[in-house]
């Protein structure tokens, strides 16, 4: 295989995925996101939605298997037909500017068993559209063992039981959802578009056609004067819908947000590091339901917030409880540690060796107060997006 053909094969992708899709295989299905006003998400702002022909995305899908068995004869050429890790890591780290035979190569790497269809809400297509899709994708890649999509409840609320399972038959089986809050305050608040009964109907409908859900929650976003309302109603609602995964997503503000003006004139007050933590505590002692709690995402501040409800309830309590109660500054040093990338969970902070070079950095910038820790995590976190 000629490197220089290799690198010419592109298909279409889109900005973003969960972090759970890591390594799945991106095919872009819709551009950008036909709501576009949450006022917390900067990521499609100033975009077109628009819909791709099922045609194109089929195409796009062609390619993505003619990188693959390019991948795989330049491997055998090389020498690498046994080893096809090895493989994928000397096609991902070779010097190229091709995104697409870069990508292709980390998902085979990673075993080649998951597949995202982009962007903000696929399942918006035209039914049969969507159908031709995910059969197509299944076909073409018969190894797949989950392809999952981005939602939105109320697209999900108007689509019928039934084509979610036919759906399910042609290969589609998870379905991640952003429902932020469960408070129909805060989704007026932010406008969200929809109410916590478009939440649950969604929801409900995505479950009963026997498709995997996963949840997100976002602390934070009901800001300091609505923080129990929104832990409490999200809590009810989510527990209402029973999902796979509840996923912890923390709100990251910032200058470019539509809601840093709500900001700055006060009618939003954004809650402090603790204070989220209190709301996530909250939240968990009211949350019933029988799937697994995820904290993946670098902006929750405890990771360790995680595992199969109701067993994992008490035990994510307990790590709330005994960060609130640990003396301010270490506190600070941990919610420093943690951004910084130094600390992966709670207990590193008993690391003699971590803490003191925590303590070193806050003093070498004179970072001695909650405020002025926070103002430097501020910073850190805008690499974070």
């Amino acid at each position: 295989m000629d490197l220089a053909k290799l690198n010419s094969y592109y298909f279409e992708t889109g900005p973003i995925r969960p972090p759970s899709e890591a390594y799945s295989l991106l095919i872009r299905a819709t551009r950008n996101c036909p709501w576009n006003r949450c006022s917390f998400c900067q990521t499609y702002k100033g975009q077109k939605f628009t819909l791709r022909s099922a045609e194109d995305v089929v195409k796009d899908i062609g390619t993505a298997r003619q990188i693959v068995d390019g991948i795989n004869e330049l491997g055998r050429e090389k020498g690498y037909g046994s080893r096809p890790r090895e493989l994928s890591a000397y096609i991902h780290g070779m010097v190229t500017n091709n995104d697409c035979v870069r990508q292709v190569a980390l998902w085979q790497w990673a075993g080649g068993t998951s597949a995202f269809l982009q962007d903000a809400n696929s399942i918006i297509m035209r039914h049969p559209d969507l159908l031709n899709v995910v059969s197509t994708l299944k076909e073409t890649f018969p190894g797949l063992n989950r392809i999952t999509s981005y939602g939105r409840s109320k697209t999900a609320a108007k689509k019928s039981v039934e084509e979610f399972r036919e759906l399910r038959e042609a290969g589609l089986s998870r379905i991640h959802i952003g429902m932020e809050s469960g408070s129909d305050t805060v989704l007026q608040f932010v406008d969200k578009g929809m109410t916590a009964a478009d939440h649950v109907k969604g929801g409900k409908n995505i479950r009963e056609a026997g498709i995997e859900l996963s949840e997100y929650y976002m602390p934070g976003l009901g800001g300091s004067q609505w923080s129990r309302e929104h832990a409490e109603e999200s809590a009810r609602v989510l527990s209402e819908i029973n999902p796979d995964f509840v996923r912890l997503r923390t709100l990251m503000m910032g200058e470019t947000l539509p809601m840093w003006a709500m900001v700055q004139s006060g009618e939003f007050v954004m809650p402090g590091e603790d204070e989220i933590v209190r709301e996530i505590g909250d939240f968990i002692g009211q949350l019933d339901f029988t799937g697994e709690l995820k904290s993946d995402h670098i902006l929750n501040l405890l990771p360790e917030l995680e595992g199969r409800f109701p067993d994992a309830k008490q035990p994510c309590l307990d790590v709330i409880n005994r960060y609130l109660a640990l003396p301010l500054r270490e506190r600070l040093n941990y919610r420093l540690g943690r951004r910084s990338g130094l600390y992966e969970k709670l207990n590193d902070i008993y690391s003699a060796e971590k803490y003191r070079r925590i303590d070193e950095a806050m003093a070498r910038v004179g970072a001695n107060t909650s405020e002025k820790v926070d103002e430097l995590i501020d910073e850190i976190k805008k690499r974070f997006i």
